[in-house]
């Protein structure tokens, strides 16, 4: 077995693991530090918004030597507008000019055909108004909302309230993040940037889900137990799927590297990046959320109930007695172990397989003393 499958395994038994939750204030700093820094980046850059949302006109010429800069050029002077230009690989050019009305898109075809040595009708001009460009940012907009609806209904009711608020809660860092990158990065965005978005959502939530159902069966009867408390068991989840979480984000992240790599980047292939971009950048944040974001705020808001307020005296009140008496056994061990900040999580992380089998004698470690 390779050395993550073993770690991976070793993660499952609760052998070893990392305080995922005890430590989650630092989660939400940096996050809260993430997010603010995209937020400011949306509010001075602002979104580069494509064509098909502004409105505008695209001209696509015949093969032409003319190389992109020089058709930038050309496009600018006439038009009077930023334009971007886009070499394909038949050797023709795109070229992208936006809030252009029909009168103005005629000229500017003309004067570019002059420019390009290149018959006017030779040169296919494609108008998008601007109203065709608010219908489509309405349907994005309405689209991610009632993806949102439905995710929080369906949470809600697979497992509870709670989770479903942490799960929006994760997906709206997300999709936060990710806008504040197009932002700060100037990409173009486009009704394929809105399909990026919607697909590293269920990315996102498929990640969440996972740990959700592990806690979830991790914590019946859970107040029937005086072992573990709720904040222990929801690490124990995070790290029983931490290696399964990580090779899903890896194999997905690959492919869109080389997307966003080498298509938009090497080979220069820009419409590419459109997509590419929000994949990336969702795919990654929506990791960390499902493991730095989503648990730890289901454990925050879990322990404001009174019964797991009460069940963390009793578990505390159980260790402090043990301790006082000296007791060394696995049992005695593993519940102080399970509340230090210094011990691994790990050793704690077993609470979920013996809350799951419901009867301490299977979930009992072989060398505990009475």
């Amino acid at each position: 077995m390779s050395r993550l499958g073993t770690l991976g395994a070793r993660l499952y038994r609760g052998e070893v693991g990392y305080d995922f939750v005890g430590k989650r204030k630092i989660w939400y700093g940096i996050s809260i530090l993430i997010t603010i820094t995209a937020i400011v980046g949306l509010a001075v850059r602002g979104l580069n918004m494509g064509i098909e949302f502004k409105g505008g006109a695209v001209f696509t010429t015949p093969k032409t030597s003319v190389s992109v800069t020089q058709a930038q050029e050309y496009a600018q002077e006439a038009s009077g507008h930023p334009a971007i230009v886009q070499k394909l690989g038949n050797g023709t050019l795109r070229i992208q000019v936006s809030e252009l009305d029909t009168e103005e898109a005629n000229q500017v075809g003309k004067e570019l055909s002059e420019d390009l040595k290149i018959p006017a009708g030779q040169i296919n001009a494609e108008l998008v108004g601007p109203s065709w460009g608010e219908q489509i940012a309405s349907k994005a907009w309405t689209g991610l909302g009632v993806f949102m609806i439905l995710v929080v209904i369906y949470l809600a009711i697979a497992f509870e309230w709670r989770m479903a608020l942490a799960a929006l809660v994760a997906l709206i860092h997300d999709i936060t993040i990710t806008v504040g990158i197009y932002a700060l990065v100037g990409f173009e965005v486009t009704p394929g940037t809105v399909i990026g978005l919607l697909t590293i959502l269920g990315y996102s939530l498929y990640d969440t889900v996972v740990v959700f159902d592990s806690l979830k069966e991790g914590t019946k009867d859970i107040t029937k137990q005086t072992r573990w408390t709720y904040g222990e068991i929801a690490n124990r989840s995070i790290n029983s799927t931490l290696v399964r979480s990580i090779n899903t984000t890896v194999v997905a992240l690959l492919p869109v590297a080389g997307l966003l790599f080498i298509g938009g980047g090497f080979l220069g292939a820009g419409m590419l990046n459109d997509i590419s971009l929000s994949l990336f950048v969702g795919l990654a944040a929506g990791a960390y959320s499902s493991i730095f974001i989503a648990t730890p705020l289901v454990a925050d808001l879990k322990e404001r109930e009174p019964a797991m307020k009460a069940l963390k005296k009793r578990v505390l009140a159980k260790r402090a007695a043990a301790a006082a008496k000296g007791e060394s056994g696995e049992d005695g061990d593993a519940e102080s172990h399970g509340e230090s900040q210094d011990a691994l999580p790990g050793e704690a992380a077993t609470a979920g397989a013996v809350v799951g089998q419901r009867g301490r004698g299977r979930g009992r470690p072989s060398g505990r003393r009475r």
